[in-house]
């Protein structure tokens, strides 16, 4: 690998490791009461919100009417959204005059972006108008973040809270984070993305004459605002077909070192958050450090996987060594303006995450390529994972480690002062066991159709591993794809959905219980029996937990596909 490679994953590790603590002090500053940073210029915004909605702020629900709140909002935002897609070509902002979008694909794309998948059957500048992306899109695109934030801000409340019978309330926490954090940050990685030659603006498509003679239509559109909230908001849902590989939505090095550092930033300070909110710190670090362990081991085994090269295309006699004039390694489906190690950095964040956009092919990576993208979702993308939803995960795996732990010393486990019984176990393995049963079960079932057969691009274990892909990326709510298959069909959009909806809010649920079972819980004194959660001893146990769970569920999966593919 090049000079310049390492340069670039240096300097993105070290801004992550910069920024956590800070972006995570501050969200804990949001979602705890009292003031807050910004307060003179976000509470006015804030109570505008309340008044319009009829929010009383300081009235906090329990984690059941949390729970109906979410699903109350994700409800009317499934249905806004569809109507919006249907209806399309007789509202504004279209001058392409894009008709609406057909019944089954709006479905499922209604159910992407609600549900933070944003899985794409479709190409974005030929299908959608400016005002389906701007006000539809890119509005669930802060939404839905949003939620997710929410939630893990409710489960953290009832980590700490005693005897209490509230989490929170649903709404202020759904305005907060997006007055006071992802519209912020996001209007100032917008600015700096039209900096370098994102397009945003309302224009139809121009038909320019190309330096051959030839002709070509160039869209337009508000593409900055929307790639800025997908990055920073583990969305993925780009605003031209190929996402982040198109040159209009991520033109040069330094867009794409922004887009990458935007996906990974919320994930990570989200460990800080943790640690401020459960009053120690060093339980915000265990979780950072075994997240960082996956984050990295996955991005260098990418890094190493496609900087290599194609191990047939060596032996045929092609060069595929690093030079002045050749990025090196493996070049097949990537930007040569990125090269194989931006390409696979991203890879591997925006798997490792909920992300889900990509700035090369995930279909033309190496076979040890693929296997890290794929494994990367089948963790259940903890490593970091979503904004939110990242953190709650590694959290309902910690509870099951000290379960674990509880077992081999013989009492009753405890975290943060909580003793673990039966309700949390059974709701933490509903949360472990949900994302499994969707993936591998439709899997099991496409790989019979024939319909879904003649859908892929390639046979044998390659085309096994589009399918499977296709099934994790939708139940991990990651919206990548090995672009091989044909989604765009009725039985793709219909089961990739339920295995958005399945991923998502059968995971929420069991989190909000979580939530208000531990709130309700009083804290019990540590004993000589504790097993303490703050130490590397209890990362090591909480790694190998993550590592064991998914590698017993998936491994007879990614076998038959990404393994027999490398070994073949």
């Amino acid at each position: 690998m090049s000079a310049r490679g390492w340069l670039q994953i240096g300097l993105l590790v070290t801004l992550v490791f910069t920024l956590t603590p800070m972006l995570g002090r501050y969200l804990a500053r949001v979602f705890s009461p009292g003031p807050a940073p910004g307060d003179r210029v976000f509470l006015p915004v804030e109570r505008a919100v309340y008044r319009v909605v009829g929010v009383d702020p300081d009235r906090e629900q329990r984690w059941t009417g949390y729970t109906m709140s979410l699903l109350a909002f994700s409800v009317i935002s499934f249905l806004g959204l569809y109507a919006l897609l249907r209806l399309q070509g007789v509202l504004p902002l279209n001058p392409d005059q894009r008709p609406g979008v057909p019944p089954s694909l709006a479905f499922n794309t209604a159910v992407s972006f609600v549900t933070n998948t944003n899985w794409q059957n479709y190409g974005g500048e030929a299908t959608l108008s400016h005002f389906s992306q701007a006000a539809g899109l890119a509005t669930q695109n802060f939404v839905s973040a949003a939620v997710g934030l929410a939630v893990m801000a409710a489960l953290l409340r009832g980590m700490v809270r005693r005897g209490a019978t509230t989490v929170g309330n649903f709404w202020v926490d759904l305005t907060r984070v997006t007055v006071r954090v992802l519209v912020p940050i996001s209007l100032v990685l917008a600015l700096g993305l039209v900096s370098q030659g994102v397009v945003q603006n309302f224009h139809q498509s121009r038909v320019v004459v190309t330096l051959e003679g030839g002709s070509q239509s160039i869209p337009g559109g508000p593409a900055a605002s929307q790639i800025a909230i997908k990055q920073l908001g583990t969305n993925g849902g780009g605003f031209f077909n190929t996402n982040s590989s198109h040159p209009l939505e991520n033109p040069n090095g330094i867009s794409n070192f922004l887009e990458t550092l935007a996906i990974v930033l919320i994930p990570f300070s989200t460990t800080a958050t943790y640690g401020h909110m459960a009053g120690s710190r060093r339980q915000g670090r265990v979780v950072l450090a075994v997240m960082t362990v996956l984050w990295l081991g996955s991005l260098s085994v990418a890094v190493w996987g496609e900087a290599r090269g194609n191990p047939a295309l060596t032996s045929a006699g092609v060069d595929q060594v690093a030079a002045a004039d050749s990025p090196g390694g493996s070049l097949e489906g990537k930007e040569v303006r990125f090269g194989p190690v931006a390409s696979a950095v991203w890879a591997a964040s925006t798997t490792g995450t909920s992300s889900g956009s990509v700035n090369a092919m995930h279909d033309s990576l190496t076979p040890v390529g693929g296997l890290v993208a794929l494994g990367n979702m089948l963790l259940g993308e903890v490593s970091p994972g979503g904004v939110g939803v990242g953190l709650t995960g590694m959290l309902v795996f910690a509870i099951l480690a000290v379960f674990i732990a509880g077992l081999v010393v013989g009492r009753t486990p405890e975290f943060i002062g909580k003793k673990i019984q039966a309700p949390e176990v059974e709701l933490a393995m509903l949360h472990v066991l949900a994302m499994p049963i969707v993936v591998l079960g439709f899997t099991a079932v496409a790989v019979v159709l024939p319909g879904v057969l003649a859908s892929r691009a390639n046979p044998g274990a390659h085309g096994f591993s589009e399918i499977l892909y296709a099934f994790a990326s939708a139940g991990n709510n990651n919206g990548s794809a090995f672009a091989g298959l044909i989604g765009n069909t009725p039985f793709l959009n219909i089961t990739q959905a339920v295995a958005m909806l399945v991923g998502r809010l059968l995971l929420i649920v069991p989190v909000l219980g979580l939530a208000g079972s531990l709130a309700a819980k009083q804290p019990v004194p540590a004993s000589a029996g504790t097993f303490p959660t703050d130490t590397p001893l209890f990362a090591v146990l909480l790694l190998a937990v993550v590592l064991i769970v998914a590698g017993l569920t998936f491994f007879p999966a990614l076998a038959l596909g990404p393994v027999l593919e490398a070994l073949g």
